[in-house]
């Protein structure tokens, strides 16, 4: 089968599974398991083979996205990024346009590294959990100390080159009990302007669950736990649903009272593109399919979250990327998103603006007994129906032509109403000067 005509988002990781932290809640660290001494960098010969597939990918695109992941991705050398630049602008067809995406923890960055991410425009993701005491609980160097203060001096140093750069926040047992102070931190102190709120969901078995807790990085490459998409039981340390769901209507209350059009928190403007019937995001879109994952070695599989051997597509020195993206095998891993949704999902009120949540969380049963019931389903429930008569009229704001940061007014009308020592309307249940009062 030929590769599908929409752009293809491909997350390459030149290290494959190693990285200079040891984050507790990472899995990708037991992914080396996959291919025991096989070399940790990406070669010259997959590098080149692999961005000339990607560009020849998108012929029919005006832009090519170029996505470097990890587990660390830096440990390769701004020098490796200097020859990816290099190949994919060699390739581009007359009038396209790249845009270069990297994930890291920071803490490798310093002024050549920001040097390079200004000249060629790199969008920077960089993984933060909140103020010190909640990030250094999980994201920590292999001695265990907190790595924090280091990845502020990367956002320091890359604010200073005027780089861009995006706020990667897991949400865990540690944090989502904070998410004011979370998104406060972010937006004052940091004055960071993109955010992505990431769910940390560890699945594990009866068996599994014991070592699972200890940390995934602390059996890595010692082949005592590779983990799979496999169990329905989770880790201490994965997020609560219920509290998840009250971890983002919290931030969406703040967000849509002062930072509409200022702050871009991804799952908001997801949400919102549902309401305009336009889908941007793998998790919250009917199918998926259209989000890979490239090994150091040039393997490929269907999802960065599904990185095992049942989901491994080939490889693109032996078969070309177009062909592997549009594999039946890697058709149906994106329809069956769709064909598995249970019918409890099928008739939700918020079904068009959920669609199930990604298929890597759908290991809960319905309150009828059918499997496939995505184990955040209380968190989306209660975000998407909370949010959705504001998501409504941000909408309709927009479909006339009009600013979605107008419904701030609506707020301040409403909290003026309010007394401080009132019920928040936010329905937390906190008094508003505890609550959203500014």
């Amino acid at each position: 089968m030929t590769a599908p005509g929409r752009p293809v988002h491909v997350l390459a990781k030149p290290t494959g599974a190693i990285c200079n932290l040891d984050c507790t809640y990472c899995f990708f660290l037991s992914k080396d398991a996959l291919a025991p001494g096989a070399p940790a960098r990406m070669p010259d010969r997959t590098l080149e083979t692999y961005l000339h597939q990607l560009v020849d990918l998108h012929a029919d695109h005006d832009e090519v996205t170029v996505a470097w992941q990890g587990d660390e991705p830096t440990l390769m050398g701004p020098e490796f990024f200097r020859r990816a630049v290099a190949i994919v602008e060699a390739r581009l067809r007359p009038g396209q346009r790249v845009q270069h995406t990297i994930q890291t923890n920071g803490t490798l960055l310093d002024a050549e590294w920001a040097a390079l991410f200004a000249e060629h425009r790199f969008l920077v993701g960089l993984s933060i959990d909140g103020p010190r005491e909640l990030h250094d609980t999980y994201r920590v160097w292999k001695n265990r100390r907190g790595s924090h203060d280091d990845v502020i001096r990367a956002w320091t140093l890359l604010a200073a080159h005027g780089v861009d750069v995006n706020v990667l926040c897991c949400v865990h047992a540690a944090n989502v009990g904070a998410p004011l102070e979370v998104y406060r931190y972010f937006r004052d102190e940091l004055g960071a302007r993109h955010l992505q709120l990431i769910p940390i969901l560890e699945r594990a078995t009866a068996e599994t669950l014991p070592i699972a807790n200890a940390g995934w990085s602390e059996r890595a490459g010692r082949g005592r736990l590779f983990y799979r998409q496999e169990g329905d039981l989770v880790t201490d340390r994965s997020v609560d649903p219920a509290a998840y769901g009250e971890f983002l209507v919290a931030i969406f209350e703040e967000w849509v009272r002062h930072d509409v059009g200022t702050v871009f928190v991804q799952l908001f403007d997801v949400t919102l593109g549902n309401h305009l019937e336009v889908s941007s995001l793998c998790v919250h879109s009917e199918t998926c399919g259209a989000a890979l994952a490239l090994e150091q070695n040039g393997d490929l599989y269907s999802c960065d979250h599904y990185v095992e051997p049942g989901y491994r597509l080939g490889n693109v020195h032996d078969t070309p990327l177009a062909t592997l993206v549009g594999s039946e095998q890697q058709v149906a891993f994106g329809r069956h998103k769709v064909d598995s949704l249970p019918g409890q999902c099928r008739t939700c009120s918020v079904r068009f603006a959920c669609h199930g949540g990604c298929p890597k969380d759908r290991f809960d049963v319905t309150a009828d007994g059918e499997p496939g019931l995505n184990h955040l389903c209380p968190a989306y429930l209660r975000f998407f129906g909370h949010t959705r008569e504001p998501m409504a009229t941000m909408a309709s704001l927009l479909r006339a032509g009009r600013y979605a940061d107008e419904i701030m007014d609506d707020y301040r009308r409403l909290d003026a109403t309010t007394g401080r020592n009132e019920p928040c309307p936010c329905g937390s249940g906190r008094k508003f000067k505890l609550c959203h009062a500014r």
